[in-house]
């Protein structure tokens, strides 16, 4: 018994020990970003910053945060994450509750076809070529539409919707509900963590999205913030994507401004997360009991 008892504390340092560095080796990029970030200009010349920041300053991050261009694809991109995560999670539960009904015909069939979706695609050029044929071209459209429902987001509200008790949908048809009736006002009302955590994936993948966007947008007024962070982090002169004479960066670091735009791209995203943290945890145990 003491044996098997220090086996398993063994196995769980193990585990944990692995699960830290795996966590630091995941930190460690983020960490440099955020050094350079706000560490003095010379430090950075130099090829001094690591990890920690050398010196402190934050007049680099001051100066990202107040560029109109920053903060104008900060508001596009506001706007096709809140926009496009409501209507994703409104479509996709108006899937999923359907699918949820044993009692569908064809029910076998639409599952095999919606996972179908999730294995094959008809490619780069046949999705261009409908955007364009649908006029959704240089339209933000073009950046919520092909991503409005996720098969695997689906899947999971089905998988929640199918452990609530029947006896409440059969309550509410008693009282002369109908279908749209039972979904809005019964049905998601009571499915709070699990909305939560789809519309976490939903609005991080909206966030984080700069393919579709390198693929429709060509106006610069429409470009989100990860096409203005790609232009910033791959062009050498940063003084035409910020709007600003070569003057203005006389004293600022083009590797900080790449770093702070980084930094100041990701923070309104981790915002999200606490506020959504006790949702998020139960939603995933509960919609993925019955896989």
């Amino acid at each position: 018994m003491r044996r098997k008892k220090i086996g398993d504390y063994a196995l769980d340092t193990t585990i944990y020990a692995v699960l830290i560095a795996m966590g630091l080796a995941t930190l460690l990029p983020f960490a440099n970003v955020l050094s350079k970030a706000i560490s003095e200009e010379w430090a950075i010349t130099a090829g001094q910053v690591g990890i920690f920041p050398v010196g402190f300053q934050l007049d680099t991050m001051k100066f990202v945060v107040t560029n109109g261009r920053f903060l104008h694809s900060l508001g596009i991109s506001a706007l096709i994450s809140v926009v496009g995560t409501l209507l994703s999670l409104v479509v996709t539960a108006m899937t999923a509750y359907p699918l949820s009904k044993r009692e569908l015909p064809g029910m076998g069939v639409l599952i095999v076809l919606f996972i179908f979706t999730m294995l094959f695609n008809g490619g780069i050029i046949p999705n261009y070529l409908l955007i364009r044929e649908l006029r959704l071209i240089d339209h933000l459209g073009s950046l919520v539409l092909p991503a409005l429902v996720s098969v695997f987001n689906m899947l999971v509200i089905k998988s929640y919707f199918e452990g609530l008790p029947a006896s409440l949908e059969e309550s509410a048809r008693l009282e002369g509900a109908r279908n749209y009736t039972i979904l809005f006002r019964i049905i998601l009302p009571l499915s709070g963590p699990v909305l939560a955590t789809i519309g976490l994936f939903y609005a991080v993948s909206f966030w984080n999205d700069y393919f579709n966007p390198m693929l429709y947008i060509n106006s610069t007024s429409l470009k989100p913030l990860q096409l203005y962070l790609q232009d910033i982090v791959m062009n050498a002169d940063t003084s035409s994507i910020l709007n600003q004479s070569a003057d203005d960066l006389m004293n600022v670091q083009p590797e900080a401004i790449r770093s702070a735009t980084v930094i100041a791209s990701t923070i309104p995203i981790l915002l999200v997360y606490p506020f959504l943290q006790k949702y998020f945890i139960k939603g995933v145990l509960i919609g993925s009991v019955k896989g």
